[in-house]
């Protein structure tokens, strides 16, 4: 208190709410988006669902499985050195928040120097939400993978058995809900490098997240990849 005039601490505007709510907004609306497709204009994550179903069937019948073995061990692979990345990333972000001095120092090269240390550390927090919940789902994806690996292990070798088919279809679905829970992951880690850009202030953090979306949505229901998956055999 100065002169009798009370000094309060910079608050979030309108901007910095409004860019908030676009970053949860994009991120709850794409995912529901990719996996609740048009029936006429599907997502990859959605093309490659019949994929792992053939997959499975194929399985059946494959003489040695030592090829689906090695798949499943690469899908597993990729997981956890994502969930790795991710737990380093949440470290370092944690560490970040106990010292933001480092981030002042910054700031003030850009003029940014009378933003409070309780903003950049809520700026921080949010992309850590998307990090950490990015690891969570991580986690859960290599783990329903041992759960594919285990309901393969499971299927008769003989073709003819009438639990082959059917025990492999209830892996190919495990696999399924495993890939859902990796790609979810995947989307985190997206918007969790868009949220970094509210660093810079609200239209930076909403041209992030625009671009993020962008890149989303393209890759799901424009890209060349979605393109041959689609393509049919002659």
């Amino acid at each position: 208190m100065e002169s009798g005039i009370v000094t309060l601490p910079q608050t979030f505007t309108m901007a910095d709410i409004a860019a908030v709510l676009w970053l949860f907004c994009t991120w709850l609306g794409i995912g529901w988006l990719t996996e609740h497709p048009p029936r006429n204009h599907p997502s990859v994550s959605v093309l490659m669902k019949e994929y792992r179903r053939e997959w499975m069937r194929q399985f059946v019948t494959r003489e040695p499985r030592i090829f689906d073995g090695n798949i499943l061990s690469s899908l597993r692979e990729g997981t956890a050195f994502l969930t790795s990345a991710c737990m380093i990333a949440v470290g370092g972000g944690l560490a970040l928040i106990g010292n933001t001095d480092q981030l002042a120092g910054v700031a003030r090269q850009f003029e940014m120097d009378h933003v409070p240390a309780l903003m950049w550390e809520i700026k921080i927090v949010v992309a850590l939400f998307f990090v950490a919940n990015a690891m969570l789902r991580f986690i859960w994806s290599h783990r329903l993978f041992g759960y594919c690996a285990i309901m393969m292990a499971a299927v008769p070798n003989e073709v003819d058995n009438p639990h082959a088919l059917p025990r492999a279809l209830q892996a190919a679905e495990i696999n399924i809900t495993a890939a859902k829970s990796y790609n979810s992951g995947l989307r985190c880690v997206y918007f969790a490098l868009g949220a970094l850009g509210w660093l810079a202030g609200p239209l930076w953090l909403f041209l992030a997240t625009s671009a993020v979306l962008a890149v989303t949505v393209r890759r799901e229901f424009a890209s060349g990849s979605r393109r041959v998956i689609l393509a049919r055999l002659p």
